[in-house]
């Protein structure tokens, strides 16, 4: 098979980082969570106190610039994201980055920064990228494209029992709450929104376990580009 890149876009919750993960193991591809880069982000800009939205694209830029955003993998080959050299994988996926993260994303110097460094990362094909806006923006000639979605409460009640294993004390009607301000945030920002690209191939997976969404789109992939 050709190298290629693979761009896969879709709400949260839909389990995008998983598939991804899974998707770049089994074809031995290089996995880049953008989503991980956005939330490394909020939390330097939580556990720093900046009031970012006051801040000018000058200002946004110098502090980015005091950012740095770096991934390994763990000894069981997942990947580990690192904030200026201290691993933050636990820190990032918290409820406090969770209910900011889609705020700070739509602000437009950070999203222009995040995608020149996603473009940079795939320059070479055999990657697998994960966000809102993969396809359409950061690799609108991605050569295969996934969007996925799932019902709502379907995701909120994924998410909630993300948190929940985590030991995290949290209600599920505010994480439905939470879960559809994101939707709309996410779908409605003026800066590269989340909209399903033309040529993307859509996986609902509101009944299919992570096993079954591999084998649909591996099964997919082989039949496109063998």
């Amino acid at each position: 098979m050709k190298p290629i890149i693979i761009a896969i876009d879709g709400y949260s919750s839909c389990g995008k980082s998983t598939l991804a993960k899974a998707l770049a193991k089994k074809l031995q591809y290089a996995y880049m969570d953008t989503g991980a880069m956005y939330r490394a982000v909020t939390l330097y800009i939580l556990n720093n106190k900046v009031s970012v939205f006051d801040l000018n694209d000058a200002a946004i830029n110098q502090l980015i610039d005091k950012i740095n955003i770096s991934f390994k993998r763990d000894e069981n080959g997942n990947s580990i994201t690192l904030l200026n050299g201290e691993v933050v994988e636990e820190e990032i996926r918290g409820k406090a980055v969770s209910d900011a993260v889609s705020e700070v994303a739509q602000i437009k110097a950070i999203r222009r920064r995040m995608v020149d460094l996603q473009q940079k990362a795939g320059a070479h094909k055999k990657i697998v990228m994960d966000g809102r806006d993969i396809g359409t923006k950061v690799f609108p000639n991605a050569d295969f494209k996934i969007f996925m979605t799932a019902d709502p409460k379907i995701r909120a009640q994924r998410r909630y029992d993300e948190l929940k294993a985590k030991g995290q004390e949290v209600d599920f009607e505010e994480v439905f709450e939470n879960l559809k301000m994101r939707d709309k945030n996410d779908t409605e920002r003026k800066e590269n929104p989340l909209v399903k690209a033309e040529d993307a191939f859509v996986l609902d997976n509101s009944h299919l376990n992570q096993e079954e969404q591999l084998q649909l789109i591996v099964e997919e992939i082989e039949k496109r580009f063998n």
